[in-house]
């Protein structure tokens, strides 16, 4: 009998990805939607209607305990995605960030400790390491939370811990650092610089360019996730999904821009920069953990899941607000 799972966020960037890739891998998927009164399912909405036909869709809200409960009982494992995660938002309206990050993460975990869930994956994120003390960024490394959304996503964290430690619930927090590829709002650096480029812009305005990151493809992140959930050796552990390479902002802007429109030149706009104590100034992960417990290794360059960015992006431009700062 194929493995029943639960992916929440599964209408996002990453959960629309991971959905897919588990329906492939010969899951039984549940994908939990954020309800909406458009009936709209996000990224699942875009996929072929032969392969959504073989999901079961379910519309809630993780902020509710009731919803999470009657989506998770019976499921074998849960994977948590769902969150509010762009940073300049939480700036001016935490509250959401603390009701859907903190709440809704103990609302997953609350049910699957009364069910007996056999696994549990907390989505964490890079952020909450905050600039780095050390590189390459292992799971040892202080935790410092830079804006709202980092502080809810360490909240979160460490709840999920409580409960591997008090109540024996099997969880295992993933850590991505950076992701990208297709299917990425605007809200994030590298399809705000492509987009703004294929819209014919040629002053592409983002914030702070000195900032370094580690950047994972999604397919990659996708396939971090299973390589996780398919370890009995993860269960407990805090884990790292990264490529263990940086880049600036600012060269990717270049590079980006010397690839679509070398006429191109980056405005710097005050409005997009964080406050300066918020910044997270340099990421750089360490994957020693992952590979060591896994064997988990990127597949795909920061080449090659750029052209396929550019790509996708290319083909979906009507979808993106290009000409106005997306938070």
């Amino acid at each position: 009998m194929a493995k029943k799972v639960l992916i929440t966020g599964a209408d996002g960037f990453i959960g629309s990805h991971l959905t897919e890739r588990a329906l492939q891998a010969g899951y039984d998927v549940r994908a939990f939607v954020y309800y909406n009164s458009f009936n709209n399912w996000g990224w699942l909405d875009t996929i072929p209607k032969d392969v959504l036909k073989k999901i079961d869709v379910f519309a809630g809200d993780i902020r509710d305990p009731n919803g999470v409960r009657r989506a998770m009982e019976g499921m074998d494992t849960v994977f948590h995605l769902a969150a509010l995660i762009a940073i300049p938002f939480s700036y001016h309206s935490p509250d959401s960030y603390v009701d859907t990050n903190i709440k809704g993460t103990l609302n997953v975990l609350s049910a699957a400790r009364d069910f007996g869930t056999r696994r549990v994956l907390v989505t964490s994120t890079s952020e909450v390491y905050g600039t780095a003390q050390y590189v390459p960024i292992d799971e040892k490394h202080p935790f410092q939370g830079q804006s709202p959304y980092s502080a809810t996503k360490i909240g979160a964290d460490r709840i999920a811990e409580s409960f591997f430690r008090s109540f024996n619930v099997p969880v295992t927090i993933v850590r991505p650092f950076n992701t990208y590829g297709p299917r990425q709002s605007a809200r994030a650096v590298i399809p705000t610089i492509i987009t703004q480029l294929l819209a014919g812009q040629t002053e592409i305005r983002l914030g702070a360019l000195s900032p370094t990151r580690d950047f994972n493809y999604v397919k990659d992140t996708v396939e971090g996730f299973l390589a996780i959930e398919q370890s009995e050796n993860t269960i407990g552990e805090e884990i790292n999904i990264a490529t263990q390479k940086e880049i600036s902002i600012g060269e990717i802007a270049d590079e980006l821009i010397a690839q679509i429109n070398p006429a191109a030149k980056v405005i710097c706009e005050e409005a997009r920069l964080r406050p300066e104590n918020s910044e997270v100034e340099r990421l750089l992960g360490s994957n020693e953990k992952i590979r060591k417990l896994t064997g988990w290794q990127p597949a795909h360059t920061f080449e090659q899941g750029i052209s396929e960015t550019i790509k996708f992006l290319r083909e979906n431009l009507q979808s993106y607000k290009t000409d106005i700062y997306n938070l």
